[in-house]
């Protein structure tokens, strides 16, 4: 084979990995959900200290740059005794190997031994929930909100909608993914960080998704343009997605001024 031949295979073989790699579909991201509950402001201030010197630098070192940690809006009566930690991982590989990742960190044993080393009579948390979710096909990767205000002022909405069966909640899930919800809030400008099935939680079947807004004012209007819009409305309708949410459940959450999201 001549030079101008090996070439040409080189080129050829580039050509198709090339070719193959555009034509594969993104992996879909896996996500954990942590809700800690908390007793009193202690616990919610060495919770806090934990997440941002400890969980999240640690995070970054393991390459994962965007960590969401949130709590209850002032008006909720949760408020003060959540909070919600939004890790995205690329594999369920990553979320099991997540404690040796940490064992082997020793800026995270220092940074975190509050928490890491806390007696069993006085706790950082009283207990906390872990939901672990696959991102849907139609957006396989999350996204930071496109936001201009004030951190303060923003409102993140995460919503779950539970389904009366399995074959019933796929029916959902096949609703924003195929029927296009999923392209309808990303035209109205929802922000979404991301939308994806439970895969392990206490309640299920249900898929969860979060959006984002600049303040409640912009909230309450995003969803009134979602009401009136005429591609949703034909939606609703369509016979083929009509029951499929047995319960719709939002809650109202702001970011900390240390989440990456």
């Amino acid at each position: 084979m001549n030079h101008r031949s090996k070439f040409q295979t080189l080129l050829l073989v580039f050509m198709a990995v090339a070719f193959a790699a555009v034509a594969a579909p993104p992996k879909r991201e896996f996500y954990e959900i942590k809700i800690y509950q908390l007793k009193n402001p202690d616990q919610q201030a060495r919770i806090e200290a934990y997440l941002k010197d400890a969980y999240i630098p640690a995070m970054h070192r393991a390459g994962i740059k965007n960590v969401g940690v949130f709590k209850p809006v002032a008006s909720d009566t949760m408020a003060g005794k959540l909070i919600y930690v939004f890790t995205p991982l690329k594999s369920l590989e990553q979320l099991l190997d997540m404690p040796k990742t940490l064992a082997k960190d020793a800026a995270y044993a220092s940074a975190g031994k509050d928490y890491i080393d806390a007696e069993y009579k006085n706790p950082p948390y009283a207990r906390y929930e872990t939901i672990v979710l696959q991102a849907f096909t139609g957006m396989p990767m999350h996204k930071k909100p496109g936001l201009t205000g004030p951190k303060a002022d923003r409102v993140y909405e995460l919503r779950s909608y539970e389904g009366h069966t399995e074959k019933i909640y796929q029916n959902k899930v096949k609703m924003f993914n195929d029927g296009g919800e999923v392209p309808l809030f990303e035209r109205l400008g929802f922000n979404a960080v991301f939308y994806a099935e439970v895969i392990a939680g206490s309640h299920q079947p249900n898929l969860m998704y979060m959006t984002t807004f600049d303040n409640k004012a912009s909230r309450d209007e995003h969803w009134k343009a979602f009401s009136a819009d005429a591609e949703w409305n034909k939606l609703k309708v369509n016979p083929e997605y009509q029951n499929n949410v047995s319960k719709n459940t939002s809650f109202f959450l702001t970011p900390t001024d240390y989440s990456d999201i």
